[in-house]
């Protein structure tokens, strides 16, 4: 059988491995790190920010966070048969070479960077850092139980970049935003690691999951609360207003339902947790929006 009359076949299961292993197919982590990206270019730019700066940063979390799964499936490959949730992925399996998913990352964060240089010389040299750690984030788990924290920062690092493309500089509340972000996705990748919990202890890999034990419920919970009270400062120090504090108050009430989520620490529940994350950073980014609309 000639290779043009297989290649229509093999495209379709191609596309969809590629698909998986940048999560393209489950956008709940690009939402993740959309909304602090979103609330930073709208605090930093007291409103709609400039066209071309929103494509950029836009562009960029789609292209970054698919550089992230990449780096981080290629750092689990050998630790992803033994969990559950990840045995099937196309690296682990096999579909998908190690030299395709590097070649793969590489081309990632180079269209990354190229966008990049279209702001300031202050805004590349801080994307210098988030490749740094997007790339390093996915092998701390092997050394300490805290990868969550890396993940926070790599997640929240769009924050200052956002500033500094906007302003060319990240005011002290800029940093104190990049503080609430890190605390937000410790707290939401905490019961995501909750789901992986029992299989992560059998083969060694360390998080805030397990770091936390039985303490976990309380850890989120204090995190999500700290969140929300630097997010309080910020409104003062901004006079954000009403629709704000409205915003700050939905996303509380979302904390609140997770926290009933994860009551019994059960695997459904601890992801739909998790992915309810979505709607705390949307009622924020809504919060900020409203906040800072034009008046006449």
């Amino acid at each position: 059988m000639s290779a043009s009359s297989t290649s229509p076949a093999a495209r379709p299961s191609r596309l969809a491995d590629y698909l998986a292993l940048t999560r393209l197919d489950r956008p709940i982590g690009t939402w993740l790190l959309m909304w602090p990206t979103l609330w930073a270019l709208w605090l930093a730019a007291d409103g709609l920010p400039q066209r071309n700066t929103l494509l950029i940063f836009m562009a960029g979390v789609y292209l970054m966070r698919a550089a992230g799964c990449v780096i981080n499936d290629y750092a689990d490959r050998h630790w992803d048969k033994h969990v559950e949730r990840t045995r099937d992925r196309p690296l682990t399996s096999g579909r998908i070479s190690e030299r395709e998913a590097l070649t793969l990352f590489g081309v990632l964060v180079a269209a990354s960077f190229i966008l990049v240089c279209f702001t300031n010389l202050t805004t590349v040299l801080l994307s210098i850092v988030a490749v740094l750690l997007a790339a390093s984030y996915p092998f701390m788990k092997r050394f300490h139980h805290l990868p969550q924290v890396v993940l926070g920062a790599a997640f929240g690092w769009a924050i200052p970049m956002a500033f500094a493309a906007t302003l060319e500089d990240v005011p002290s509340y800029g940093w104190w935003l990049f503080a609430a972000n890190l605390m937000w996705t410790v707290a939401y990748d905490t019961a995501y690691a909750m789901v992986d919990r029992n299989d992560d202890l059998k083969v060694g890999i360390k998080s805030t999951a397990v770091l936390f034990g039985r303490a976990d419920k309380l850890m989120i919970g204090l995190l999500q609360l700290a969140m929300l009270a630097v997010l309080f400062g910020i409104g003062l120090h901004l006079a954000l207003g009403i629709f704000y504090w409205l915003g700050l108050t939905a996303a509380a009430a979302t904390f609140v339902w997770q926290q009933c989520l994860i009551h019994e620490r059960e695997r459904g529940p601890c992801f739909q947790a998790f992915l309810n994350n979505h709607w705390s950073g949307l009622l924020i980014f809504v919060g900020i929006v409203l906040a800072t609309w034009p008046t006449l």
